[in-house]
């Protein structure tokens, strides 16, 4: 319990009597008693308030450095990601639409959808934030269930509207595998990018 910043006074409490942040904590705790290598975090701040967020993600920074773990973590918090993340993939209905290291995704991102996401990241300084643009998607979301060949963002996507037909037509009927140049570590499932 130390490890995680828990007095182990409390070891006999109810699970009512711990906060939030506490909770998680135990959770965290918890993961860790089989001593593993890998941990998988799915949102693992997204219910804590600001403030007890950023204590989490010290610690978990912190408990990967001293038990040299590895994390694999799911989020939709893209500053937790990059705080706390060495390599990003970002997922589209469940596909990988664009992975590398994460400076280079988050600084020189290629994907139509990363590049979206990213432009929805609030800037705390208030004259950059009225003055940056953003990529708003329009056009209806495919039903995840569907398996139809091509691009499955293609119905949203800002450059697929641009392209000539030819080019349209190959992302509807091909699927864009992930490519990057040569021995390149960010790849992007984009005909186009």
């Amino acid at each position: 319990m130390n490890l995680v910043g828990l007095d182990p006074a409390h070891i006999d409490r109810f699970p009512g009597a711990f906060s939030g942040g506490q909770r998680q904590r135990i959770g965290i705790a918890r993961a860790l008693a089989t001593n593993p290598k890998v941990l998988a975090l799915d949102e693992p701040v997204s219910a804590l308030d600001v403030s007890i967020q950023a204590g989490v993600i010290n610690l978990l920074a912190e408990l990967q450095a001293k038990l040299e773990l590895s994390y694999l973590l799911v989020a939709h918090d893209l500053s937790v990601v990059r705080h706390i993340s060495d390599r990003v993939a970002v997922l589209y209905l469940g596909g990988i639409v664009e992975i590398g290291d994460v400076d280079a995704v988050f600084d020189e991102s290629r994907h139509p959808y990363t590049q979206a996401l990213l432009s929805a990241i609030p800037i705390p300084d208030p004259t950059v934030e009225r003055t940056r643009s953003r990529v708003v998607l329009k056009g209806d979301l495919p039903s995840p269930t569907d398996n139809e060949p091509g691009c499955r963002f293609a119905s949203r996507c800002p450059l697929f509207q641009t392209l000539p037909e030819q080019d349209r037509a190959r992302c509807l009927h091909e699927t864009p595998a992930l490519h990057g140049g040569e021995g390149a570590d960010h790849l992007v499932a984009c005909h186009f990018r």
